[in-house]
């Protein structure tokens, strides 16, 4: 009598299987809720005043065995605000846990604490983030507990300047290979307003060429470049942009080519992520036209202001390093679990600073900036090869 046969998914190569530790090294899902419960909420409600614009029908993976490879535009010269919305706003609102994407995020931002917000250790990779190398994607590929999300453009996505806004730059070709391999759907989402985190901020390569040896991917010349240098909090500083995050339509990899991938050249997959760049390029810039024409909302911004008063002065940028500083220490350095920061108390503000005395060095011109150097490259080696990122 016939016995069912069962399908058994194919083993991943032994490379991936040596790697496989890099989903669970530093991921910290308690750390994520806990950081939006008592964080990112607030500055969300009342700063960057995010919208999701058609996730009412999340979408689901086409391939069971597989991830769904999520994709955006990146914001150019700014810090990666807009991809920590973006999670922070999915985390509270997605009911499966699988649906949350993980980041696969520029290796740059994890090599110095300096690159992690206002020197919270590791703190990209405790929000889920995985460094954005090939093999670390491949690897990601065959975990089905999360989703993934991919900033296909890169350095180059958020190096460039005010004058490319909202221009896609040249797409990895991984995310492409990948999916055609894997046969599992990319979903473009469109980050809307995140070119105004900072406006008006320019780049030369080679500037930012001498800047990647000291871990800073980019160093945007702008309004804020002055300020930085005479208030260090300004260097992860964002102006008040309303985010917006509009869901475009999936793209099937796999159906763009009639070859088989062993039979996929370089210069074909150049050719197919040049395609799907250009799609996802005319999705974006119709997303722009309709949510993009007015991207502080200055009334609202007031008016939110106004309602969470009792939270003064939090939901500031210059409140920011004393908040994050104060969440590190309760949440990593006293063990704390399911505690809520007092920031509706009188004199809260000045109690974060007298128990970090760090966060005072944001506010010294020049000067502030040696202490943050000194734990911000705390066993960082200047000029140690990054990790070579996706192709």
């Amino acid at each position: 009598m016939p016995t069912a046969s069962t399908h058994t998914p194919p083993q991943p190569p032994p490379a991936v299987q040596a790697n496989q530790h890099i989903y669970s090294d530093y991921f910290d899902e308690e750390f994520a809720r806990t950081l939006d419960e008592n964080i990112m909420q607030l500055l969300d409600r009342v700063w960057f005043r995010s919208k999701l614009v058609g996730f009412e029908d999340f979408p689901q993976p086409n391939n069971p065995e597989r991830p769904l490879i999520f994709a955006s535009n990146h914001s150019g010269m700014a810090f990666p605000w807009d991809a920590m919305v973006a999670l922070a706003h999915l985390l509270r609102e997605l009911r499966k846990p699988s649906d949350l994407p993980r980041p696969l995020s520029a290796p740059l931002l994890s090599q110095s604490v300096l690159m992690n917000p206002f020197l919270v250790k590791d703190f990209w990779k405790k929000c889920g983030c995985v460094d954005a190398t090939t093999l670390n994607f491949e690897t990601m590929m065959y975990y089905q507990d999360h989703n993934l999300m991919l900033y296909p453009e890169g350095v180059p996505g958020i190096g460039k300047g005010f004058n490319r806004k909202y221009q896609l730059q040249r797409l990895a070709t991984s995310i492409v290979r990948l999916g055609i391999q894997h046969r599992t759907d990319i979903v473009p989402f469109y980050t809307i307003n995140g070119e105004y985190l900072n406006p008006y901020a320019y780049s030369w390569d080679w500037i930012n060429n001498l800047s990647k040896k000291i871990g800073i991917p980019f160093l945007p010349l702008g309004p804020i470049i002055l300020l930085v240098l005479l208030q260090p909090w300004c260097f992860y500083m964002a102006f008040p942009a309303q985010l917006t995050f509009v869901l475009g339509q999936r793209i099937r990899p796999y159906e763009l080519t009639d070859k088989a991938p062993e039979d996929l050249t370089r210069e074909d997959y150049l050719a197919l992520s040049e395609q799907v760049r250009q799609r996802m390029q005319h999705e974006l810039d119709a997303a722009v036209q309709t949510h993009g024409q007015k991207p502080y909302q200055w009334r609202q911004l007031w008016q939110r202001m106004k309602e969470n008063r009792r939270y003064f002065p939090f939901f500031l940028p210059w409140a920011w390093p004393a908040l994050y500083q104060e969440f590190e220490r309760q949440y990593v350095y006293q063990g704390r679990r399911n505690f809520r920061l007092d920031l509706d108390k009188p004199g809260a503000w000045w109690r974060m600073v007298w128990r970090n005395p760090l966060s005072l060095a944001f506010f010294i011109p020049i000067l502030g900036w040696i202490p943050i150097a000194i734990r911000g490259y705390r066993g960082h080696r200047l000029g140690k090869r990054a990790p070579k990122p996706n192709a």
